[in-house]
């Protein structure tokens, strides 16, 4: 006779978080790099308009890591991490570590979730997670944008100088700014990573066969 012992103690929803947020972290560590190309390359055009140039400073993701490199130092593809790894901790440790919760809670705490208990988890820990991280999300993506001049000013010297300065200047909504639309997408986002994983795994760990006759 065989037996397979399983064991029926779940990670507490702390260690989910936790983990969630650790693990994205990590990411970011090896990714942001390539974060901060995509954003010089998606605000080039904007730059241009200001600059009144029309030869464009950055080309393709590899050419834009090599510019920032040659003119503002390697330094300057980490722009912004501090304020990137505030918003993993914040954002990626609600969206991902509490799915679970929320589908528990959506299902009053039976184990068996439908595909509708599933999508509003995937979009309620979405949309939370960005209300929540939305200010490290604006604070990473100027501290990315902004260029080191050749004097070496720059408008925003520390992380903290930064939550202050567009406090300050813009407004404590300033630091939500461009929220709905980023609740929407990631709300929509959500549903489909989360859910997608979610149905896969189970049906990769659903035994395909019974073999509690052994």
């Amino acid at each position: 006779m065989v037996a397979v012992k399983r064991s029926d103690a779940m990670p507490s929803a702390g260690i989910k978080v936790f983990g969630a947020g650790l693990a994205a972290c990590i990411a970011d560590l090896i990714t942001f790099p390539l974060d901060t190309a995509k954003v010089r390359l998606q605000i080039q055009g904007e730059c241009q308009k200001l600059e009144g140039s029309s030869v464009a400073r950055y080309r393709g993701v590899f050419g834009t890591i090599n510019t920032m490199v040659r003119t503002e130092g390697a330094r300057s593809l980490y722009n912004g991490l501090v304020a990137g790894l505030q918003r993993q901790m914040s954002f990626a440790s609600v969206r991902i570590g509490l799915y679970d919760s929320m589908k528990q809670f959506y299902t009053r705490g039976t184990e068996n979730a439908g595909i509708v208990a599933r999508l509003m988890a995937g979009c309620t820990t979405g949309a939370m997670a960005v209300a929540f991280a939305q200010p490290t999300d604006v604070v990473k993506v100027r501290f990315q944008a902004q260029v080191r001049l050749s004097d070496g000013e720059r408008r925003y010297n520390s992380t903290l100088d930064a939550y202050k300065t567009i406090a300050r200047d813009e407004g404590v909504q300033g630091l939500w700014r461009g929220c709905m639309p980023n609740i929407t997408r990631n709300a929509i986002v959500n549903c489909s990573e989360l859910v997608t994983y979610d149905i896969i795994k189970e049906l990769i760990l659903k035994p395909k066969v019974d073999t509690t006759w052994l």
